[in-house]
């Protein structure tokens, strides 16, 4: 018979005889013990040892079962249960110690052959009871050592997985106290800096803890269980760190909490701190210069050149990419900027030179838009929300936003005002280029103006300009005015023309070229008809003109060609008209030479 089929019958049998109410008998069950069929015989040697609790061999074999259970039992899970199988295991190896007699073996020597040894003074096999009680002690004492060494896999298993727990509730209520990392760091506080070095002492001990529970788990064998630590880098604050960690894989995913504890830290102690208190800093250093500006009355401007700090701005940005605090700086450094401007100028702003006046004017309509700009842009924004990150600067500079938001709308409806006048100031002053102003008269100097009585035939920028003036339609003369940067001209002439010729019918084909000496001292103004008369002739006017003595003289002539230049000889005092393929020289006197 096979051994399976002696364990069915075995177990046919035993079932049989607990159906019919019969005792069960132990030489019945050692079938099952002796083929090591534990399980099975669990329920039987129970029955069995409730009627039987004196039969030392059962006690025995019942600690074995118990102990064979231990060994299945998870000790991580089933801590309790493998312990409580343990205990069990040593009270019946126990009784069976204290039980276990010589006429006991002698009697049921077949139950104790897995004690047959060779007695080595005869030579001869058999089994002694000092070789049980031996056993059982070591079996005893083993037990009672294994108890303690699961107690402690299962108290640093718990140890370090309790720790975890609180480190990772600990970073998710710092992970929940602000939006984003940026405002995490910027509010981080006293109360910040010792949350986050406590969750690097949680999580070394943590560690220390999983290390232990490593170097414990050795002392008992094999737990079924092989979890290598492996630890992840928090990236991004607000996505990472958050979920938890299975200790009973054996692929223990972690969060480096440690990592991020001493970057945290350090960010905070060597950065955030320092930049805060020195933000509070540089507000108190510009507010001295408004309060130079407005009691001394001087221009500030130099002194913000060396004030502009360009670490703290970089620094402040590496955290937020439109830090509130910049921004107000920049806000009063540009109005400072524009009144220093204003204080500058002050003393020269009546200057009769309109160029002057004009880049002036330019310079502080740049410097109040910029100031309206910075005014409008932080006037629509949500300043109580930007200034969460901000708290301490806030109170230490304008004690609440409300002050803060008084102030800037303060300067937005200054800046307005300031922008409007400006805008007009510089659109009076570039109108007033455009013209020179005589009397009632005004001249143009640019192309693009035109007026009724004054036709400009040629204008050199900011030199001269020249043409035709009507009194009425039928009586023009020439003008020539030197263009100065106050708009009054230092040479101002106007000369007879030929009236017939140069009416104002006949404007649009009236030209004019002119000489001038480097010096800026003479000066030639010919007018002239492109249109040719019935007899094929071009009138022209040529006017000779000093700057010291004004018109010289002014000569009318008839040409037979379009003229093209005019070149002067300074050492004979000779013009020559030239034109394509014809020239007319005139002398120094405007008399025709030929």
């Amino acid at each position: 018979m096979t051994k399976t089929a002696l364990v069915k019958f075995l177990m046919l049998f035993l079932f049989a005889s607990s159906a019919y109410g019969q005792k069960v008998k132990y030489k019945d069950i050692w079938g099952l013990l002796s083929t090591k069929q534990y399980e099975a015989a669990e329920p039987f040697l129970k029955n069995y040892l409730k009627e039987n609790a004196d039969n030392p061999n059962a006690l025995l074999y019942m600690g074995i079962i118990f102990q064979e259970k231990s060994g299945k039992d998870d000790v991580l899970k089933q801590t309790r249960r493998a312990i409580s199988d343990m205990d069990s295991a040593i009270l019946y190896y126990d009784k069976a110690y204290k039980t276990i007699t010589e006429k006991e073996v002698k009697r049921n020597d077949e139950y104790y052959q897995a004690y047959n040894r060779r007695d080595l003074r005869t030579g001869e096999f058999g089994v002694k009871l000092s070789d049980i009680q031996f056993d059982l002690e070591k079996k005893m004492e083993g037990l009672r050592e294994r108890i303690d060494r699961v107690k402690m896999v299962k108290y640093y298993f718990n140890l370090a997985d309790s720790l975890y727990k609180k480190t990772n509730a600990l970073y998710r209520t710092l992970q929940a106290s602000a939006p984003d990392e940026k405002a995490f760091y910027l509010r981080a506080n006293e109360n910040t800096v010792a949350s986050v070095v406590a969750l690097g002492v949680r999580y070394d001990s943590c560690l220390k803890a999983f290390n232990n529970y490593k170097s414990s788990a050795v002392t008992i064998g094999r737990t079924g269980y092989n979890q290598t630590l492996s630890e992840r880098e928090i990236v991004d604050m607000k996505k990472d760190g958050a979920s938890p960690a299975n200790f009973y894989q054996d692929d223990l995913q972690v969060w480096d909490y440690r990592k991020f504890a001493d970057k945290a830290k350090l960010s905070i102690e060597k950065e955030i701190i320092p930049m805060r208190q020195h933000l509070v800093s540089y507000d108190i250093e510009i507010n001295k210069l408004r309060e130079k500006l407005n009691k001394d009355s001087v221009s500030v401007r130099s002194d913000l050149t060396s004030l502009i700090d360009k670490l703290l701005m970089e620094q402040l940005k590496k955290y937020d990419p439109e830090p509130l605090p910049m921004e107000v700086f920049s806000l009063k450094i540009s109005d400072l900027e524009y009144r220093s401007a204003l204080l500058e100028n002050k003393t020269v702003r009546d200057s009769s030179d309109l160029q002057f006046r004009l880049a002036l004017l330019t310079k502080e309509l740049k410097y109040v838009t910029r100031l309206d700009s910075m005014a409008a842009r932080l006037s629509t924004e949500d300043v109580d929300q930007k200034a969460e990150n901000y708290e301490l600067f806030i109170k230490n500079t304008y004690n609440s936003t409300v002050v803060l938001k008084s102030f800037v709308k303060a300067l937005k409806e200054y800046s307005e005002r300031e922008k409007l006048k400006k805008q007009a100031q510089v659109t009076q002053t570039k109108d007033a280029l455009q013209w020179i102003v005589i009397g009632a008269d005004s001249i143009p100097v640019v192309p693009a103006v035109a007026n009724a009585r004054f036709k400009p035939l040629i204008i050199l920028e900011e030199k001269f300009t020249s043409g035709l003036q009507y009194a009425d339609s039928l009586n023009p003369t020439g003008y020539f005015y030197t263009i100065r940067p106050s708009r009054i001209p230092d040479v101002k002439v106007t000369f007879p023309v030929d009236k017939p010729n140069f009416k104002l019918s006949r404007v649009s084909s009236s030209k004019a070229l002119t000489y001038s000496d480097a010096a800026g001292q003479i000066y030639f103004v010919l007018i002239y008809t492109e249109r040719p008369a019935k007899d094929g002739k071009h009138a022209a006017t040529l006017a000779k003109i000093y700057r010291s003595d004004g018109l010289a003289w002014s000569m009318n002539y008839q040409l037979g060609y379009v003229p093209k230049e005019i070149q002067f000889k300074p050492d004979g005092g000779e013009l020559t008209i030239k034109g394509d393929t014809q020239q007319n020289t005139i002398d120094k006197n405007g008399k025709l030479v030929k």
